[in-house]
Parts: C-alpha cells; structure tokens; sequence
C-alpha cells in the first residue's frame, strides 16, 4: 500500500470531552480510551464538579470505568460565584485538576450554576493567572435580546476582550469556537489565547439542523453558523497556526432526549471523529496539517509532552457509509454523528504507550462491532 494511503498520527488527545457518568459513561468510554491518549473532561453533570475533592472522585470513577490503564483523564473545575481560590491552588498543585471551566449561567446544557457577576470570580482568576492554570471558556452570552446565531461574536466584544485586559497573562482557551470571529480573535491574540474546534463544526452549517425539518442530532451549543463561518473555521485548522487544536465537545444524549418537543444540545461524534478529520483535512488538500491539529497543538498549549502512541489510518477506494448508526444503551440508543458523505479513511491500528514504556496495540476492526 502506497504512502498516500496510509497516514500515522502520534496519538491524539481530546482537549474537550463530554464523558456524562454512570451508564453512559461505562457506554462511551472506551471509544475515547481507543483513540485518545487523554482527554480534558468536562464538569458539568448533575451535581457540578465544583471542589477538587469533586474531581477527584470523578476521576477514580472514570478510572473504574476504563478498560484499559493508558487512557489519562484530565479534570477539570466548573467556575461558580462561590470557588475558592485556596481550593484551586491545592488542587492544582496537587494535580487533581488541570484547568477551570467557565460557563456563562444558562448557556448550555446543566449550565445553570455558572457565572452571573463575572468580577465575583476575579479572585480565582488571579490565582490561575499566577499558576498559569488555562480558563476553558464557552464564549457566549446569553443576553435573551442577542439573535443566538451572534451569541459568540458578541461574547468576544462584551466579555473576552475586556477579559483578556484585565488579566493580559491567563491562560484562555475559547472553546469550540464556531464563527468567523472566534477565529481572528484567537489568532490575533498573543500566545497565552487558543481555540478548540470541534469535527462537526468543521462539517456541518446551520441548514444541516434547519433545512428539510428539524435535525435533533445535529443541534449542539454553540449552534452551527452560516457556511462563510465553516469556511473560516477549515482555513483556521489548516493553517499551520499552533493556535488551534481538536476538542470533540462529542456530547452524548440518549435519543429520547434529543428526540423530543424541547431537545437536548450535543453531538456524540468520538466514534469516527479522527476518520471524519482525515475526510476533512484530505478534501482540503491538508493531510499534513492533520497531526498538529489532533496531536501536538493540544500538549503545547498545556505545557505537556505529547503522546508517544500512534494511530494508523488506511484510506480505501470504496467508501463506507455511517449515518442511522446507532450505539445501544441497555433499552436506549446514542445516536452516531453522521458527517453526511461517506467516509474513505478508517482507522486500523493503534498503539498505545504502557507504564513500562512498551507501545503495544493492535489491528482494529469496525469500533462498533470490535
């Protein structure tokens, strides 16, 4: 097989991970643990993760649920009024967490604790400046007068640039970003400001939930925008810039709950996330801006070596077909995010770096029936 037909990446990290808990988490996980070498996880469930002590018993039931011992979970705090900046401090220094998560109070899926009064977490900030510990944001208000296709635009005038002001050194990632000005903010800014990018808004626009009736499974937050914003998006993570990286924001929801009269926001996408990228990246004439945005962006950013793992992927002349996949949950279904064109690339083999230095792995079959 020629060397066009086959790409290996290192192996990739997931910079913004829904993981969800109990049976959904023992569902989904392995399909991160497979691909991924670690992944920053989300703490927004029922209750928040909100104290360190919180994210550590997240982490040991992620760590209970994995099949295997390579897979590294990074936890993460979800910002409220109420942190403490002492709690922030020990923890990060101890390592139980990462990074802080903001989210504007009702702008997404069990986002009711978030901010308000964003000066009442000030303090805290100031504590993540001087450690350098990364603010993950989701960059939209949620002014009821603002149209929510410019909830992000207007978010970056209101809020993150006054907010890079004030604190001109924190570390910021603004997260799946969606929009032509997310783009140029990020790569305007200086180096202490990144950007996650998700596979389906590289994909999809707006008409792809809109047109033909109403599409649940292609509703996420932030929304998809207009195609010029798709657009900028694919010229941002094909750059070269190191500014950009993947974060799935793969969101799953059982289909009961995205299928009804006032349905969830979220893709679940991690399943065939890094075929649907080499689709992307090769339909753009971009393969080799491929590993930087899945795999060495991400470690750079965080202060992290990267993985020593690999993935292999094979590019085959007969394509293959994902939509209506779905993946069962006891008498429940996750619906798959289908990309809307048949895929090419499948992923065959990974290799994942044990704790005695050994890369082992194996040849993969379809992640659905293997």
């Amino acid at each position: 097989m020629s060397e066009k037909q086959r790409i290996r990446l290192t192996l990739p990290d997931d910079w913004h991970l829904h993981l969800r808990d109990g049976e959904i988490l023992r569902a989904v996980l392995p399909y991160t643990e497979r691909h991924f070498g670690r992944a920053i996880v989300m703490p927004n469930l029922k209750p928040p993760v909100i104290t360190s002590a919180d994210a550590r018993a997240y982490k040991a039931r992620i760590q209970s649920a994995a099949r295997t011992s390579t897979f590294r979970p990074l936890m993460t705090l979800y910002l409220t009024e109420n942190t403490c900046p002492v709690d922030v401090h020990q923890g990060y220094s101890a390592g139980d967490i990462t990074a802080l998560k903001l989210y504007p109070a009702g702008a997404t899926t069990n986002s009711d604790a978030g901010v308000r009064n964003l000066e009442a977490v000030y303090p805290v900030l100031e504590v993540m400046q001087e450690l350098g510990i990364p603010l993950l944001v989701h960059g939209e208000v949620v002014d009821p007068a603002v149209d929510i296709f410019d909830r992000e635009k207007v978010f970056i005038e209101r809020v993150l640039s006054q907010l890079c002001q004030r604190f001109p050194d924190l570390r910021v990632v603004l997260e799946h970003i969606t929009t032509a000005e997310g783009a140029a903010f990020v790569s305007e800014a200086g180096d202490n400001i990144a950007a996650t990018v998700t596979p389906h808004h590289l994909v999809i626009n707006r008409n792809a939930m809109l047109v033909g009736g109403m599409h649940p499974h292609y509703y996420c937050l932030p929304v998809a925008k207009r195609e010029l914003h798709r657009q900028a998006l694919l010229e941002a993570v094909t750059s070269g810039s190191h500014k950009f990286f993947l974060g799935t924001d793969s969101a799953p929801h059982l289909d009961g709950a995205k299928e009804s009269s006032c349905g969830c926001a979220g893709i679940f996408n991690v399943v065939h996330c890094l075929e649907i990228l080499a689709q992307v990246f090769e339909q753009e004439g971009a393969l080799d801006q491929l590993e930087a945005f899945t795999s060495l962006n991400g470690p750079a950013f965080y202060g992290l070596a990267h993985n020593r793992g690999r993935v292999t992927l094979e590019r085959n002349s007969v394509a293959y077909d994902i939509s209506g996949r779905k993946m069962g949950i006891g008498s429940n279904y996750l619906t798959l995010f289908d990309p809307g064109f048949p895929l090419h690339w499948k992923v065959v083999e990974v290799l994942h770096q044990h704790r005695d230095g050994r890369l082992l792995g194996q040849r993969l079959a379809d992640p659905m029936t293997s």
